[in-house]
């Protein structure tokens, strides 16, 4: 079972960025199975079909807005997940789920969860850093990513442990 880990977000816009912030963490803490990928999404749209396309299973760590207090973590299944969505606002805008939707048009959907955190700021003015709650965060949404992939039998192996040996 090929399996890709996908970091999607703006890392240019603040919070935005988590998924990839966070993707770019867990890439230098842990060793992967061969079957799995660790894939920086950012803001690429349909570029992103083959990636999508290419897997048996999906797992986006994205920010969502929730209104909930900034730092809240959920996991969705794709059901769950198309309960959250906005309504779609214009054809030129592609969200996320437009490519998983277009994916399951062409019958190559995968099995996707998604692990999502709601971000303290949202839009606005250019900054890379993220805010402190953000970052605070990093290791409740691990811990879940690691249950995740556990149920997967796919539990990567820290880094520290395979230089060590």
């Amino acid at each position: 079972m090929r399996t890709t880990i996908l970091g999607l977000g703006n890392t240019l816009l603040r919070d935005e960025g988590f998924g990839v912030h966070f993707l770019n963490e867990i890439a230098s803490k842990y060793s992967f199975p061969e079957s799995v990928k660790l894939i920086d999404g950012g803001t690429l749209g349909y570029g992103l079909l083959d990636t999508i396309s290419s897997c048996d299973r999906l797992l986006v760590i994205d920010i969502i807005k929730s209104g909930d207090r900034p730092g809240t973590i959920y996991r969705f299944t794709q059901t769950e997940m198309e309960l959250h969505l906005p309504a779609p606002t214009s054809a030129h805008e592609v969200e996320f789920f437009d490519v998983l939707s277009k994916a399951e048009m062409m019958g190559s959907l995968p099995n996707t969860i998604f692990l999502c955190i709601t971000p303290q700021s949202y839009g606005g003015e250019m900054e890379m850093s993220m805010s402190p709650i953000m970052l605070e965060a990093f290791p409740a949404m691990e811990k879940l990513l690691l249950h995740e992939l556990s149920g997967w039998q796919l539990a990567p192996e820290r880094r520290e442990a395979l230089e060590g040996a």
